[in-house]
């Protein structure tokens, strides 16, 4: 049987075909990998479970749907499900445990959904996050399924970057400001490097996307309001492409969540060449990447050893691509084709 994917997200953008909001650039990357392998598979923007269903009534070839995150109300998707026996579908969470304490309704739907997984032949629900599936399998008492993020690494790869030698350095910390992104401890970081090498800093923030974190930006202007080496920049939220294009300016990047479930920011620095410090909570990346998320100083130190390590990218391609294969066999199982090899994007040296 030839199988048909197709995977969904709630278009916050109200754009009727393309967003750029985190959920949109995951499902665009997934799709990029598996049809690349030559499995079918499409990207569809949302706003409702009537915009679904009138979906799947226009295409009848559909075999599987992906629901990415938890959004439909339970009773809306669970007559679709009914209405469509011949589809599998799954909902899944693109959160770990911990960053769920942000979206109490969030949590109301997964335990619904856990409900209806258990009534229906053609339901499930999973994570992109392994740890999470995991956990919900455990405490749901119920069989989660693993759907990774998947990121498509090409041509367009930047592994011969030139290396930071003398100058400003510029540094990014992006993502919708929220407290679990742990942004002040990149700030401190930041003032450290800018002391420890005596260098000017730029440090580049996400702007327009202030959720329940309008306290931090306040704060982290205040840190920095007398450390004349270090200045703050906005960066106003724009289209993907743009973003990956400014990203490619930067020297070093830091994403050290309290929390992740994988991270889309970091797979799009190494795209463009940029290395990232991260918390442990990310924990596909090469293990000299990871700082304690709690030390400034030490995500400072991770972070000097970065911007001149000449094998940084080319190892975090790799780290990348191994999760890829990882995530990969993981969609296999959930479409039940036949096995078909990883072929990497890239050719990198084996990962340090």
């Amino acid at each position: 049987m030839n199988q048909n994917l197709l995977l969904v997200y709630k278009n916050f953008a109200a754009n009727a075909q393309i967003s750029h909001i985190g959920l949109g650039v995951a499902a665009l990357n997934t799709a990029k990998v598996l049809k690349r392998h030559g499995l079918a598979v499409n990207v569809r923007a949302i706003n409702s479970a009537s915009d679904l269903d009138k979906y799947l009534a226009s295409n009848p070839g559909i075999t599987h749907v992906v629901l990415s995150a938890a959004w439909i109300p339970v009773l809306e998707l669970g007559n679709i499900v009914i209405r469509y026996p011949g589809v599998e579908f799954a909902a899944n969470i693109h959160s770990n445990v911990g960053f769920l304490q942000a979206d109490a309704n969030g949590v109301d739907l997964l335990r619904h959904y856990v409900h209806l997984a258990r009534e229906l032949l053609n339901f499930q629900v999973g994570g992109n996050s392994l740890k999470f599936v995991e956990w919900m399998s455990e405490a749901y008492t119920v069989a989660g399924v693993y759907l990774a993020n998947l990121y498509d690494l090409d041509s367009t790869v930047t592994q011969n970057k030139p290396l930071y030698n003398g100058g400003t350095l510029r540094f990014g910390a992006f993502g919708a400001t929220r407290p679990l992104k742990n942004f002040m401890t990149a700030a401190g970081a930041a003032i450290s490097i800018a002391k420890e090498l005596r260098v000017p800093v730029e440090f580049w923030m996400s702007g327009l996307r202030v959720e329940g974190g309008g306290g931090i930006n306040k704060a982290i202007e205040a840190l920095l309001l007398h450390q004349p080496s270090v200045t703050l920049k906005i960066v106003n939220w724009c289209a993907w492409p743009e973003f990956l294009d400014f990203i490619e300016t930067l020297h070093l990047m830091f994403q050290v969540s309290y929390t992740e479930s994988f991270n889309m920011v970091t797979a799009d620095g190494i795209a463009r060449g940029v290395p990232s410090v991260v918390s442990e909570a990310i924990d596909w990346v090469p293990s000299r990447w990871i700082a304690h998320m709690d030390d400034p100083l030490d995500v400072a130190r991770a972070g000097r050893n970065l911007i001149t390590d000449p094998h940084a990218v080319v190892d975090g391609v790799q780290a990348l691509e191994r999760h890829n294969q990882r995530g990969f066999h993981s969609w296999q199982d959930f479409l039940s084709v036949t096995p078909i090899a990883f072929q990497s994007a890239v050719t990198t040296k084996p990962i340090r």
